[in-house]
């Protein structure tokens, strides 16, 4: 066994092979840190849906498009 195990093992008793990996649950703590990710979630989509219905789709035409379009236009009459 290397210092660090043992040093790990003393400090942290839980770090140690004292109990069953098969049978460790999230518990109380993992379900509010679930909820409170799965809110946090909720709150970000609902702003951006709100951000985005705000946002102009329509397309400005450029200027450089108009001025070669118009000469072509122009020449096939």
């Amino acid at each position: 066994m290397s210092a660090t195990h043992a040093a790990l093992t003393e400090l942290l008793p839980l770090a140690g092979d004292t109990f069953d990996k098969n049978k460790v649950t999230p518990g109380v703590l993992g379900f509010i840190v679930f909820a409170a990710l799965a809110l946090a979630v909720w709150g970000l989509m609902k702003s951006m849906s709100r951000h985005m219905r705000r946002v102009d789709f329509t397309e400005a035409p450029e200027a450089g498009a108009a001025s070669a379009a118009a000469p072509v236009a122009e020449k096939a009459p």
